[in-house]
């Protein structure tokens, strides 16, 4: 174990400012990276580490009221994953009229579902003090963005956010959801720890390029589920490919097949492919999502397909 992981849980770090004052960050052992670890202070270390670990796995309290969720998630950004988070929810909706979704945004630095569902305004509060979530085609949403303007950034430390995704969790009254759908940010960091340990999840949902870098931040995110035992229900191959609109001609301008590829190392099923189509782009930007828009449109479609491959994979609801 290294000498910082050891100062770290014992104590006794001092970091000297510019004028060589020195200034304490905990107790007196200090002297620890000097020797060895004798066997019964390993054996303490190993205790101490256990109990710290037990105290940072929130014991998992499923959201009132809804049955399952399901996290779209990625490893990198600008992939595609919020418009694949908006479209699914709206797909759900769509192939299984019977069945309440809503939509959750814990992107708190980027928020997005707000402009994608045309969405503006504070939340109202419940007799209760719980936020109710906006409505807009039909699914219930939530978002940072409802709670700051729409220009300003969100300029916070990871205590925060933490705060915020908190509030988010457990501060909504959604009522009763069939699928609550969570837009995650990008990456495999505080927030998607916390959201990870605090909720049970039915399933992740990981969204990629077929490019190379893309997928090696993809890899990283379904393996981040894994370790924290969330059903990785499969990938969605995003941009997959662009046909242009005038000779019809098909390039794969981030690679070909890529997602299935890494599919099929990490043992796990493509749910499907998106094309990179300019429909999608400007229905997303407009705030009519392409699912809700143009049902009819192949690209549609897709989203439709990979909602159904989604909710095979589900188990079975939360009663």
């Amino acid at each position: 174990m290294g000498c910082w992981l050891r100062l770290l849980l014992f104590g006794g770090v001092s970091l000297r400012g510019g004028g060589g004052a020195s200034v304490p960050l905990g107790g007196s052992r200090v002297l620890v990276c000097r020797r060895q670890l004798s066997g019964a202070d390993s054996e303490i270390l190993k205790q101490r580490r256990t109990q710290i670990m037990s105290r940072g796995l929130p014991k998992q309290k499923p959201i009132e009221g809804v049955k399952q969720v399901i996290v779209v998630a990625s490893g990198k950004g600008g992939v595609g994953k919020s418009t694949t988070a908006v479209n699914l929810a709206l797909a759900l909706a769509a192939n299984d009229s019977s069945k309440a979704v809503g939509l959750l945004d814990v992107d708190v630095y980027g928020p997005s579902i707000p402009k994608m569902m045309n969405l503006k305004g504070n939340p109202e509060l419940s007799q209760s003090n719980l936020m109710r979530p906006l409505l807009n085609y039909g699914i219930a949403c939530m978002s940072m963005g409802f709670l700051v303007e729409e220009t300003a950034p969100v300029v916070w430390r990871g205590l925060m956010v933490m705060s915020a995704i908190e509030k988010l969790l457990r501060q909504v009254e959604w009522g009763q959801l069939d699928y609550l759908v969570v837009d995650m940010p990008p990456g495999t960091g505080d927030v998607q720890l916390s959201v990870s340990q605090n909720i049970p999840i039915s399933g992740a949902v990981i969204v990629s390029t077929p490019q190379d870098i893309a997928l090696m931040d993809a890899r990283k995110g379904a393996e981040m589920f894994r370790k924290v035992h969330v059903p990785v229900l499969g990938l969605v191959q995003n941009m997959s490919v662009f046909q242009c609109p005038k000779c019809k001609h098909r390039t794969h301008i981030f690679g070909a097949d890529g997602a299935r590829k890494l599919a099929r190392t990490l043992d796990l099923d493509v749910l499907g492919d998106i094309p990179l189509h300019l429909n999608i782009r400007e229905t997303s930007d407009t705030g009519q999502p392409i699912v809700f828009s143009q049902p009819e449109s192949d690209e549609a479609k897709a989203y439709l397909r990979i909602a159904a491959e989604v909710v095979k994979r589900l188990p079975p609801p939360l009663k």
